[in-house]
């Protein structure tokens, strides 16, 4: 009986005790500005030589968007920023693209806050197809 008895003890002595770590609080990720491309939808086909728009739309409720950039297989071919005012909290913006090259391209758009943070790169993929 005396055995039992230090047989519960340690027991419940173990079974009390947390030895398990807590897991650590995650750190907030900050906002980040927004953008999408509205048009052309994904995997969109255009004839090469064709100069063909871009509409893109960036969002930011923070700081605004003072800046928004286009880029074709990583190379920026196109810039723009708001008119009006430094930065716009909603920002939408036509940029045109000469296609050219055939095969697929990824089309990028970034935009950016007036203190220089940046969006993630919203991505869509247009094939190029040769001239009949």
């Amino acid at each position: 009986m005396k055995w039992s008895f230090w047989w519960v003890l340690v027991v419940f002595s173990v079974a009390g005790c947390n030895l398990t770590a807590m897991p650590p609080t995650p750190l907030p990720t900050p906002d980040l500005p927004q953008v999408e491309i509205l048009d052309p939808p994904n995997n969109r086909q255009v004839v090469e030589g064709v100069d063909f728009p871009i509409d893109i739309l960036a969002r930011d409720a923070t700081q605004g968007i003072s800046l928004v950039e286009l880029y074709v297989d990583g190379e920026k071919v196109n810039s723009a920023t708001p008119f009006t005012n430094p930065a716009e909290l909603v920002f939408r913006v036509e940029m045109n693209w000469l296609a050219q090259g055939v095969g697929l391209h990824a089309i990028e758009a970034i935009a950016y806050r007036p203190n220089g943070q940046q969006s993630d790169p919203f991505v869509i993929t247009i094939e190029v197809l040769a001239k009949p």
